[in-house]
Protein backbone atom coordinates (compact mmCIF):
# COMPACT_ATOMS: atom_id res chain seq x y z
CA UNK A 1 0.00 0.00 0.00
CA UNK A 2 1.32 3.32 -0.83
CA UNK A 3 1.60 6.55 1.26
CA UNK A 4 -1.63 7.88 0.52
CA UNK A 5 -3.68 4.61 1.40
CA UNK A 6 -4.14 3.48 -2.06
CA UNK A 7 -2.57 0.21 -3.57
CA UNK A 8 0.44 -0.62 -5.71
CA UNK A 9 -0.18 -2.20 -8.73
CA UNK A 10 1.29 -2.22 -12.41
CA UNK A 11 -2.05 -3.27 -14.08
CA UNK A 12 -3.18 -0.43 -16.33
CA UNK A 13 -6.73 -0.11 -16.88
CA UNK A 14 -8.68 2.28 -19.53
CA UNK A 15 -10.47 4.33 -17.06
CA UNK A 16 -12.85 7.64 -18.63
CA UNK A 17 -13.61 9.95 -16.07
CA UNK A 18 -17.32 10.55 -16.71
CA UNK A 19 -18.94 13.13 -14.36
CA UNK A 20 -16.28 16.23 -12.66
CA UNK A 21 -16.32 14.98 -9.23
CA UNK A 22 -17.32 11.71 -9.17
CA UNK A 23 -17.20 8.39 -11.38
CA UNK A 24 -15.70 7.03 -14.48
CA UNK A 25 -16.17 3.92 -16.67
CA UNK A 26 -13.56 1.13 -16.91
CA UNK A 27 -13.27 -0.69 -20.26
CA UNK A 28 -12.07 -3.29 -21.60
CA UNK A 29 -12.05 -5.31 -18.49
CA UNK A 30 -14.21 -8.11 -18.22
CA UNK A 31 -15.36 -8.97 -14.74
CA UNK A 32 -14.90 -12.36 -12.90
CA UNK A 33 -13.45 -14.07 -10.20
CA UNK A 34 -10.65 -15.20 -12.05
CA UNK A 35 -9.20 -11.58 -11.86
CA UNK A 36 -5.60 -11.79 -10.15
CA UNK A 37 -4.61 -9.55 -7.50
CA UNK A 38 -2.87 -7.17 -9.88
CA UNK A 39 -5.98 -6.15 -11.35
CA UNK A 40 -7.68 -6.30 -8.12
CA UNK A 41 -6.09 -3.54 -7.08
CA UNK A 42 -5.94 -1.56 -9.93
CA UNK A 43 -9.94 -1.66 -9.87
CA UNK A 44 -9.46 -1.18 -6.18
CA UNK A 45 -7.28 1.83 -6.62
CA UNK A 46 -9.44 3.26 -9.16
CA UNK A 47 -12.70 2.96 -6.75
CA UNK A 48 -11.12 5.26 -4.28
CA UNK A 49 -10.06 7.93 -6.22
CA UNK A 50 -13.31 7.99 -8.33
CA UNK A 51 -15.95 6.69 -5.84
CA UNK A 52 -17.84 4.78 -8.51
CA UNK A 53 -16.89 2.85 -11.32
CA UNK A 54 -19.05 1.56 -14.42
CA UNK A 55 -17.97 -1.49 -16.61
CA UNK A 56 -20.22 -1.64 -19.93
CA UNK A 57 -21.60 -4.82 -21.49
CA UNK A 58 -20.51 -7.77 -18.72
CA UNK A 59 -23.13 -10.37 -19.99
CA UNK A 60 -21.32 -13.11 -18.96
CA UNK A 61 -21.84 -12.78 -15.44
CA UNK A 62 -24.69 -14.50 -14.12
CA UNK A 63 -25.61 -14.19 -10.21
CA UNK A 64 -23.03 -17.32 -9.42
CA UNK A 65 -20.53 -15.22 -11.63
CA UNK A 66 -21.42 -11.98 -9.77
CA UNK A 67 -20.93 -13.41 -6.40
CA UNK A 68 -17.14 -14.83 -7.62
CA UNK A 69 -16.06 -11.62 -8.70
CA UNK A 70 -17.47 -9.86 -5.20
CA UNK A 71 -15.18 -11.80 -3.05
CA UNK A 72 -12.26 -10.46 -5.28
CA UNK A 73 -12.70 -7.04 -3.56
CA UNK A 74 -13.48 -8.63 -0.28
CA UNK A 75 -16.01 -9.98 1.78
CA UNK A 76 -19.53 -10.50 0.47
CA UNK A 77 -22.51 -10.16 2.93
CA UNK A 78 -26.24 -10.65 2.55
CA UNK A 79 -28.68 -7.77 4.07
CA UNK A 80 -29.75 -7.99 7.70
CA UNK A 81 -33.41 -8.08 6.41
CA UNK A 82 -34.19 -8.55 3.16
CA UNK A 83 -33.85 -12.30 1.99
CA UNK A 84 -31.45 -13.37 -1.05
CA UNK A 85 -32.37 -14.14 -4.31
CA UNK A 86 -32.96 -17.71 -4.04
CA UNK A 87 -30.54 -20.13 -5.08
CA UNK A 88 -27.69 -17.21 -4.11
CA UNK A 89 -25.70 -16.84 -1.05
CA UNK A 90 -25.41 -13.03 -0.87
CA UNK A 91 -27.00 -11.81 -3.98
CA UNK A 92 -29.95 -9.23 -3.35
CA UNK A 93 -32.56 -8.37 -6.05
CA UNK A 94 -34.36 -5.51 -6.58
CA UNK A 95 -37.13 -5.85 -9.22
CA UNK A 96 -39.54 -3.17 -9.38
CA UNK A 97 -42.54 -5.38 -9.83
CA UNK A 98 -41.96 -5.90 -6.05
CA UNK A 99 -41.11 -2.95 -4.94
CA UNK A 100 -37.38 -2.12 -5.96
CA UNK A 101 -37.41 0.95 -6.44
CA UNK A 102 -34.97 2.96 -3.67
CA UNK A 103 -35.85 6.60 -4.94
CA UNK A 104 -34.30 8.15 -1.59
CA UNK A 105 -30.95 9.47 -1.65
CA UNK A 106 -28.93 7.18 0.90
CA UNK A 107 -25.63 5.04 1.61
CA UNK A 108 -26.76 1.23 1.54
CA UNK A 109 -27.11 -0.23 4.86
CA UNK A 110 -25.70 2.57 7.31
CA UNK A 111 -28.78 1.58 9.98
CA UNK A 112 -25.67 -1.03 11.31
CA UNK A 113 -22.54 -0.33 12.81
CA UNK A 114 -20.23 -1.89 10.15
CA UNK A 115 -22.04 -1.27 6.88
CA UNK A 116 -20.92 -2.26 3.68
CA UNK A 117 -17.63 -1.07 2.08
CA UNK A 118 -18.43 -1.35 -1.32
CA UNK A 119 -22.09 -2.41 -3.64
CA UNK A 120 -22.09 -4.41 -6.76
CA UNK A 121 -24.91 -3.82 -8.64
CA UNK A 122 -25.17 -5.49 -11.92
CA UNK A 123 -28.63 -4.52 -14.63
CA UNK A 124 -30.46 -7.62 -15.81
CA UNK A 125 -33.14 -6.08 -17.09
CA UNK A 126 -33.60 -1.62 -18.15
CA UNK A 127 -36.09 0.12 -19.02
CA UNK A 128 -36.51 1.50 -22.56
CA UNK A 129 -36.04 5.12 -21.56
CA UNK A 130 -35.81 6.19 -17.90
CA UNK A 131 -34.48 4.38 -14.55
CA UNK A 132 -30.97 6.21 -14.16
CA UNK A 133 -29.07 6.11 -11.00
CA UNK A 134 -27.00 8.68 -9.41
CA UNK A 135 -24.59 9.07 -7.05
CA UNK A 136 -22.82 11.87 -5.25
CA UNK A 137 -19.67 12.11 -3.40
CA UNK A 138 -19.67 12.53 0.45
CA UNK A 139 -16.15 13.42 0.71
CA UNK A 140 -16.31 16.62 -1.62
CA UNK A 141 -19.70 17.41 -0.12
CA UNK A 142 -17.39 17.64 3.03
CA UNK A 143 -14.47 19.47 1.51
CA UNK A 144 -17.06 22.01 0.18
CA UNK A 145 -18.68 22.37 3.60
CA UNK A 146 -18.74 26.49 4.81
CA UNK A 147 -15.91 26.58 7.04
CA UNK A 148 -18.63 27.03 9.97
CA UNK A 149 -20.82 24.16 8.76
CA UNK A 150 -17.82 21.92 8.87
CA UNK A 151 -17.41 23.05 12.68
CA UNK A 152 -20.45 21.65 13.50
CA UNK A 153 -20.90 18.31 11.42
CA UNK A 154 -16.60 17.50 12.96
CA UNK A 155 -18.68 16.68 16.32
CA UNK A 156 -21.83 15.99 15.68
CA UNK A 157 -23.63 12.52 15.70
CA UNK A 158 -26.53 10.70 14.73
CA UNK A 159 -28.99 8.11 14.96
CA UNK A 160 -29.64 5.37 12.11
CA UNK A 161 -32.35 2.95 11.61
CA UNK A 162 -34.27 1.07 9.19
CA UNK A 163 -37.96 2.15 10.91
CA UNK A 164 -38.34 5.00 9.26
CA UNK A 165 -40.94 6.89 7.52
CA UNK A 166 -41.09 5.21 4.46
CA UNK A 167 -43.61 7.27 2.40
CA UNK A 168 -41.84 10.71 4.02
CA UNK A 169 -38.96 10.28 1.23
CA UNK A 170 -40.64 9.64 -1.48
CA UNK A 171 -43.83 10.37 -3.95
CA UNK A 172 -46.84 8.63 -4.29
CA UNK A 173 -45.89 5.27 -2.74
CA UNK A 174 -49.20 2.88 -2.41
CA UNK A 175 -50.06 0.74 0.49
CA UNK A 176 -48.70 -2.26 -0.48
CA UNK A 177 -44.57 -1.08 -0.73
CA UNK A 178 -45.62 0.39 2.74
CA UNK A 179 -46.39 -2.41 4.37
CA UNK A 180 -43.28 -4.78 2.30
CA UNK A 181 -40.84 -1.90 3.85
CA UNK A 182 -42.68 -2.76 7.39
CA UNK A 183 -42.99 -6.43 6.86
CA UNK A 184 -39.52 -7.34 5.21
CA UNK A 185 -36.99 -3.82 5.45
CA UNK A 186 -37.83 -3.36 9.00
CA UNK A 187 -38.59 -6.73 10.11
CA UNK A 188 -36.01 -6.28 12.68
CA UNK A 189 -35.45 -2.91 13.77
CA UNK A 190 -31.79 -2.03 14.02
CA UNK A 191 -30.52 1.59 15.26
CA UNK A 192 -26.65 2.75 15.35
CA UNK A 193 -25.01 5.80 16.26
CA UNK A 194 -22.49 6.92 13.46
CA UNK A 195 -20.19 9.93 13.29
CA UNK A 196 -21.40 12.61 10.91
CA UNK A 197 -17.97 12.85 9.64
CA UNK A 198 -15.98 9.83 9.47
CA UNK A 199 -12.66 8.93 8.45
CA UNK A 200 -12.30 6.90 5.42
CA UNK A 201 -10.11 3.84 6.49
CA UNK A 202 -8.03 3.49 3.14
CA UNK A 203 -7.93 6.80 2.42
CA UNK A 204 -7.85 9.01 5.16
CA UNK A 205 -10.10 11.43 3.50
CA UNK A 206 -13.22 12.79 5.68
CA UNK A 207 -16.99 11.89 4.42
CA UNK A 208 -20.50 12.79 5.22
CA UNK A 209 -22.26 10.12 6.64
CA UNK A 210 -25.68 11.24 6.17
CA UNK A 211 -28.89 9.61 3.98
CA UNK A 212 -32.41 8.77 4.44
CA UNK A 213 -31.63 6.30 7.72
CA UNK A 214 -30.99 9.30 9.74
CA UNK A 215 -33.47 9.43 12.52
CA UNK A 216 -32.24 11.92 14.57
CA UNK A 217 -28.93 13.70 15.20
CA UNK A 218 -27.68 13.27 18.75
CA UNK A 219 -29.08 16.20 20.81
CA UNK A 220 -31.02 17.66 19.04
CA UNK A 221 -35.14 17.34 18.22
CA UNK A 222 -36.63 15.85 15.61
CA UNK A 223 -37.61 19.09 14.38
CA UNK A 224 -34.64 20.61 14.07
CA UNK A 225 -32.72 17.31 13.14
CA UNK A 226 -35.15 17.39 9.60
CA UNK A 227 -34.08 20.99 9.00
CA UNK A 228 -30.58 20.40 9.41
CA UNK A 229 -30.52 17.10 7.78
CA UNK A 230 -31.96 18.73 4.91
CA UNK A 231 -29.37 21.34 4.98
CA UNK A 232 -26.55 19.21 4.78
CA UNK A 233 -28.43 17.24 1.88
CA UNK A 234 -28.41 19.84 0.17
CA UNK A 235 -24.83 20.18 -0.11
CA UNK A 236 -24.37 16.30 -0.42
CA UNK A 237 -26.34 16.33 -3.34
CA UNK A 238 -25.34 19.65 -5.26
CA UNK A 239 -25.45 18.40 -9.66
CA UNK A 240 -21.98 19.71 -9.87
CA UNK A 241 -20.95 16.91 -7.15
CA UNK A 242 -22.95 14.09 -8.80
CA UNK A 243 -22.87 11.67 -11.53
CA UNK A 244 -25.93 9.63 -13.17
CA UNK A 245 -25.60 6.52 -15.11
CA UNK A 246 -28.22 5.92 -18.07
CA UNK A 247 -27.86 1.57 -17.35
CA UNK A 248 -28.34 -0.62 -20.12
CA UNK A 249 -28.54 -4.34 -19.50
CA UNK A 250 -25.07 -6.24 -18.63
CA UNK A 251 -23.77 -3.21 -17.06
CA UNK A 252 -22.40 -3.51 -13.72
CA UNK A 253 -21.42 -0.52 -11.21
CA UNK A 254 -19.34 -0.83 -8.42
CA UNK A 255 -19.13 2.09 -5.56
CA UNK A 256 -17.65 3.08 -2.84
CA UNK A 257 -20.18 2.80 0.15
CA UNK A 258 -17.90 4.61 2.39
CA UNK A 259 -18.23 7.66 0.43
CA UNK A 260 -21.21 7.72 -1.83
CA UNK A 261 -24.98 8.27 -1.42
CA UNK A 262 -27.27 7.24 -4.44
CA UNK A 263 -30.81 7.82 -5.75
CA UNK A 264 -32.55 5.39 -8.01
CA UNK A 265 -34.91 7.69 -10.10
CA UNK A 266 -38.01 6.45 -10.46
CA UNK A 267 -39.14 7.63 -13.83
CA UNK A 268 -40.26 4.73 -16.08
CA UNK A 269 -43.96 4.30 -15.29
CA UNK A 270 -45.05 0.28 -15.50
CA UNK A 271 -41.73 -0.69 -17.19
CA UNK A 272 -39.84 -3.30 -15.50
CA UNK A 273 -36.31 -2.62 -14.16
CA UNK A 274 -34.28 -5.79 -12.65
CA UNK A 275 -31.25 -5.29 -10.73
CA UNK A 276 -28.98 -7.55 -8.79
CA UNK A 277 -26.29 -6.57 -5.99
CA UNK A 278 -23.84 -7.70 -3.75
CA UNK A 279 -22.41 -6.19 -0.94
CA UNK A 280 -18.77 -6.18 0.39
CA UNK A 281 -18.27 -6.39 4.40
CA UNK A 282 -17.32 -3.46 5.71
CA UNK A 283 -15.96 -1.53 9.26
CA UNK A 284 -17.30 -0.09 11.89
CA UNK A 285 -17.08 4.01 10.85
CA UNK A 286 -14.30 6.09 13.18
CA UNK A 287 -14.73 9.54 13.80
CA UNK A 288 -12.25 12.84 13.61
CA UNK A 289 -11.61 12.18 17.12
CA UNK A 290 -11.23 8.81 17.12
CA UNK A 291 -14.29 7.33 18.37
CA UNK A 292 -16.17 4.54 17.18
CA UNK A 293 -19.79 3.99 15.93
CA UNK A 294 -22.47 1.84 18.63
CA UNK A 295 -25.16 -0.11 17.78
CA UNK A 296 -28.40 0.70 19.92
CA UNK A 297 -30.68 -1.85 18.56
CA UNK A 298 -30.74 -4.97 18.71
CA UNK A 299 -29.17 -4.73 22.20
CA UNK A 300 -26.02 -6.85 22.23
CA UNK A 301 -26.92 -9.94 23.79
CA UNK A 302 -29.75 -10.03 21.52
CA UNK A 303 -27.68 -9.73 18.43
CA UNK A 304 -25.47 -12.67 20.17
CA UNK A 305 -28.16 -14.93 20.56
Amino acid sequence: MSADGYLYHTTQLDIAPVGGSIGAEVRGLPLSGELNDDQTAAVLDALYKHKVLFFRDQHHLDDKAQEAFATRLGRPVAHPTVPVREGSSYLLELDSLHGGRASSWHTDVTFVDAYPAASILRSVTSPASGGDTTWANTTTAYERLPAPLKALVDNLWAVHSNDYDYAATRSNVDDERIQRHKQVFASTVYETEHPVVRVHPVTGERTLLLGHFIKRFVGLSSSDSQVLLRLLQDHVIKLENTVRWRWREGDVAIWDNRATQHYAVDDYGDQRRVMRRVTIAGDVPVSIDGRSSRTLKPAAQAVAA
